[in-house]
């Protein structure tokens, strides 16, 4: 370290970028009168081996402040300080005591900010963590690149990365980890997922969260990490290598494996608020850096936030400098991390225009779906925020994919047993025309989801009419309340086996309409074998037995695993249920075969839908228009009534002109054994073609051959 030389630099827009012979830095900061980079030898260091303070006549180009270390090298460790005036009134909060991370930086060493810190308290650079200089160029992904599955084929599953692997019962050697999802890959392609879509995984620290489980004592996390730090760099607790830099490499052989088994990689992104909090929180670094420019302030009194994020503070999205920042981001995670698409945490925040008023043509979110990187990558979002902003179904940006909670709320409802919802629920499974069509978009934009992270699991839902979110420490304040769930006439968990009957069958039914609706379906890793919260709707606090996936549940509910593999493969393998575009009555004339959609009352007769109250059944036409191939026949007829009903059977497709393709049974709800779900080869024909019993409160699923 002793042979390094400083030199003026140039100013990049990568934060860091490693050459042969040394290392250049460059930061974005405007009204800074001061920079300092600090270097350290050591992620234990409390005090740098070298501080560089960047002369403003030679070290800044604009608003960059730039510097080339010669000597330096890919490892080396530093932070930064920044001086300027400390005016709150008027949003400006240098403070050239604090150091602050580099908000480019790619990696961070292990510690934390908040663990050891307390209120009012300078942090010490000792106790947390140091930037990494990472080196992107030295890593080799052979011949890897992101999958481009089309969405009307996937099927995403929606995954803590820790918590997949953290319990004991997962039995692999690198719990917790990046490498334990690896090696947990196996079972991903057993279940035919197509994507898996991770939680945060950028850096943010489990330890802000100062609550107390009421019931044991024990300190609470930020477990699902919706708290950003750190952009650009993979959350280095999450890698079992925690070597300053370890995580990069452990992220992207990660990667590298899911795509060799066929499998994307979404990432959940937070954009709208960071980690530094409201006028009382922690500078980390924004705040330190140009707290005017990065974040939304109250207009008059600029020492105060607004929380459109209900998280203390808001990003500026739409200030050019911050709407750069971000799509410099998604490039970096696409071009150097190879991840195949992003999901936006309240992406209606980053709609807001520079005042914080809502636009319906958002210059960022317009960026990011026609960006020339970003264009093959899957952008998903969460089209709302916490301040009121509601945009699902116009989201800006003609390209994005949208969280549907009109599909979760309407299908909850319907198989719950609610009155009238035939209707909405019908909307729904066609693909939810009524959100989509007038602005051209198709079911593809749609993705429809039972439940999430946040909320009851789906076997909560037929378990709780209550949150149970005691052991937040928020005494039971937290979670919402509209969850639409039932519990079948006792709260929690039984050994009534009438009761445990009726929970089987509806958590068959949501995922029976899950993948057989029109729209890219999503579920919560578990799901599948029954995991449960014990019926707390908001443990994002909860990193612990809580969350995590019981691996036991794998053996004990195997017969709902392999009910929900069946119906992945009917949903990847049947093009009548990935259609791009919307149905529109279209047939072939051919034989005179059905149309892409005909629906039917019980009787066989087109429905009045002013009476459609708890049935609901349709036939899809597999020889119809606006297929990408020809397909099968299908009906299915859905009974969320508590008595059993005699259905008619339409007639399904001509095989030659003078016969008639016959129905074979493929799903069967109500049945209890692992017959209900039968392969397409191995379907039951069944005895009369004119009528079917469907019993109370299930789904019954036909094909035709």
């Amino acid at each position: 370290m002793d042979t390094i030389r400083i030199l003026p630099g140039k100013p990049l827009d990568t934060g860091t970028l490693v050459t042969s012979s040394g290392v250049y830095f460059s930061i974005f900061t405007r009204n800074a009168t001061k920079v300092f980079l600090e270097l350290f030898q050591n992620q234990e260091d409390a005090t740098p081996f070298r501080t560089i303070e960047l002369d403003p006549d030679t070290n800044r180009t604009g608003d960059i402040w730039h510097v080339y270390v010669k000597g330096l090298k890919a490892g080396a460790l530093y932070l930064y300080r920044a001086d300027g005036p400390f005016k709150p009134e008027k949003g400006l909060r240098f403070d050239k005591t604090q150091y602050l991370f580099d908000p480019k930086a790619k990696a961070f060493t292990s510690g934390s900010v908040f663990k050891f810190m307390q209120p009012g308290t300078k942090r010490a650079a000792g106790i947390f963590p140091k930037n990494v200089v990472i080196d992107d160029e030295s890593y080799d992904w052979e011949d890897d690149k992101p999958l481009a599955i089309p969405l009307q084929k996937s099927v995403i599953y929606e995954m803590h990365l820790k918590g997949f692997t953290a319990s004991p019962t997962s039995g692999v050697e690198h719990p917790g980890t990046y490498l334990g999802a690896v090696e947990k890959i196996p079972y991903l392609q057993s279940l035919g997922i197509t994507a898996v879509e991770l939680l945060p995984i950028n850096e943010f620290d489990e330890y802000e969260n100062t609550n107390v489980n009421p019931m044991t004592g024990a300190r609470l996390k930020n477990y699902w990490g919706y708290s950003t730090i750190g952009f650009y760099a993979p959350k280095t607790s999450y890698a079992f290598d925690k070597t300053p830099g370890g995580a990069v490499t452990e992220f992207k052989n990660m990667v590298k494996a899911f795509h060799n088994a066929g499998i994307e990689v979404i990432l959940d992104v937070v954009f709208n608020h960071t980690a530094e909090g409201n006028e009382h929180g922690v500078p980390l670094h924004f705040r330190g850096l140009d707290n005017t420019i990065y974040y939304h302030l109250v207009h008059d009194h600029k020492e105060y936030y607004m929380n459109y994020s209900g998280c203390g503070n808001a990003v500026n999205a739409n200030h050019p400098v911050v709407a750069d920042f971000i799509i410099d981001c998604l490039r970096y995670w696409v071009l150097e991390m190879h991840v195949d698409g992003f999901r936006f945490d309240l992406a209606s925040e980053l709609t807001r225009d520079q005042k914080g008023f809502v636009m319906n043509s958002s210059t960022l979110t317009s960026r990011i779906a026609e960006d020339s990187v970003l264009r093959g990558t899957k952008i998903i979002a969460e089209p709302w925020d916490c301040a009121g902003a509601y945009q699902l179904g116009c989201f800006p940006g003609k390209r994005w994919c949208e969280w549907n909670d009109r599909y979760r709320d309407g299908i909850r409802k319907f198989i719950r047993g609610d009155e009238y919802l035939a209707t909405e629920a019908a909307t729904r499974i066609a693909g939810s025309s009524d959100l989509y069509a007038a602005a051209g978009r198709g079911p593809i934009n749609s993705i429809n989801f039972i439940d999430s992270h946040d909320g009851f699991t789906l076997t909560d839902l037929v378990t709780y009419n209550y949150k149970h979110n005691e052991q937040n420490g928020e005494e039971n304040r937290d979670g919402n309340d509209n969850n639409y769930s039932y519990n079948y006439g006792f709260e929690g968990p039984v050994i009534n086996p009438k009761i445990e009957r009726i929970r089987t069958r509806q958590r068959k039914n949501f995922f029976t309409t899950l993948l057989l609706s029109q729209g890219v379906p999503m579920f919560v890793a578990g799901d599948e074998v029954c995991r449960t919260q014990h019926g707390n709707n908001n443990a994002y606090c909860q990193d612990n037995e809580l969350s995590w996936f019981n691996w036991d549940n794998v053996t004990n509910n195997a017969t709902m695993l392999d009910f929900v593999k069946k119906l992945i493969a009917l949903k990847v393998r049947h093009p009548v249920f990935q259609r791009r575009k919307f149905f529109g009555g279209a047939c072939t004339s051919k034989f005179n075969n059905p149309p892409d959609i005909t629906w039917f009352n019980f009787d066989g007769k087109i429905p009045d839908w002013n009476k459609m109250s708890r049935f609901l059944s349709f036939r899809l036409g597999g020889k119809a228009e606006g297929l990408d191939s020809e397909d099968n026949d299908f009906y299915i007829a859905y009974n969320m009534d508590i008595h059993d009903l005699t259905v008619t059977l339409p007639h399904p497709s001509y095989e030659t002109e003078k016969k008639l393709r016959r129905w074979y049974r493929l799903i069967d709800t109500s049945m209890e054994h692992l017959n209900c779900a039968l392969e397409d080869g191995a379907a039951e024909e069944l005895t009369s073609q004119e009528h079917y019993v469907v019993l109370a409160k299930s789904i019954v699923v036909l094909i035709a051959k």
